[in-house]
């Protein structure tokens, strides 16, 4: 059975004040999404790699593809309005009809072999894996001018990659655009689907902000 990775890196990175896509920023003199996909490429050298991409990047991945991966085949799918048409590009790009697909941000480069061998192997197993991390930190519900604590162990953060059958994913992408579809688990969950939790790991956290390419160089240099 054909494993698949989705990298999503459609984004233009607003939030990082950065001249270029939070995706294409150089830690260590390397892109951010190239050390993701030579994450999966170690993974399973065999995997099917699908990097989804801004209409607007795509000359300026070519540059960067012909520097840094020559020789890990990928292909390139251009991105949508949402995040959920670019996911839904990449799905049904997919010539095979068997496999299982895990959808991945760009910007988690730390996601550990562990976490990749548990979500695929759930996957096949269940149809599905979502990994996921515990709180540490104390929460409060807000609503306008109050506040009140909540319990944090009955919530989890969600990561990625978000794993699931080829089938079932081409099914839940055929659905229409809805605002409550926050990540590819919750596209797939409309449709009655028991969603299955793993254990992620904490490495693998979402590049957004400024502080976090801080972190990021910290864990490249230990």
């Amino acid at each position: 059975m054909q494993d698949h990775i989705i990298i999503v890196a459609g984004g233009i990175g607003s939030r990082m004040n950065n001249a270029v896509p939070k995706q294409f920023i150089q830690l260590a003199g390397k892109p951010i999404v190239v050390y993701t996909i030579e994450k999966f490429h170690r993974f399973n050298p065999k995997i099917n790699i699908i990097l989804v991409l801004h209409p607007e990047y795509l000359d300026f991945w070519a540059g960067l593809g012909r520097t840094f991966l020559f020789n890990i085949p990928h292909s390139v799918i251009t991105g949508g309005e949402e995040r959920f048409h670019s996911v839904r590009n990449a799905v049904m790009s997919i010539k095979d009809e068997t496999g299982i697909v895990g959808i991945h941000d760009a910007v988690r480069p730390f996601v550990s072999m562990k976490t990749l061998e548990t979500c695929y192997a759930t996957a096949r197993a269940h149809c599905n894996a979502v990994p996921v991390i515990t709180m540490d930190e104390s929460l409060r519900r807000v609503e306008k001018d109050s506040s009140e604590p909540v319990d944090r162990n009955v919530f989890r953060i969600v990561q990625t990659p978000q794993c699931f059958e080829l089938s079932l994913l081409r099914k839940a992408y055929q659905q229409e655009y809805q605002s409550g579809f926050t990540d590819d688990a919750s596209v797939v969950e409309s449709l009655g689907e028991q969603l299955r939790l793993v254990h992620g790991n904490r490495e693998n956290f979402k590049i957004t902000h400024p502080e976090d390419l801080r972190m990021a160089e910290a864990l490249l240099s230990l």
